[in-house]
């Protein structure tokens, strides 16, 4: 299997992480339903996992990084 090459910040995995609780929060809270939670919910743990694993495919399509040399 080929190495995956970091391309998520530190700043960048805390937006994520933000951005995942608040649609977890708005589920919790009833403030999102239906199809609209259920597509959140999966953009919601996207961004979970491209935050733990540091990698997130399309930067990569696209050549873009977030990293800095000290993250």
């Amino acid at each position: 299997m080929k190495h995956l090459k970091s391309n998520v910040g530190s700043i960048d995995k805390g937006f994520r992480i933000l951005g995942a609780m608040f649609i977890a929060g708005a589920y919790y809270n009833k403030e999102i339903t239906g199809i609209t939670a259920i597509v959140l919910l999966v953009i919601a743990s996207v961004f979970i996992i491209t935050s733990y694993i540091s990698f997130f495919p399309v930067y990569s399509i696209f050549g873009i990084s977030t990293k800095k040399s000290g993250d």
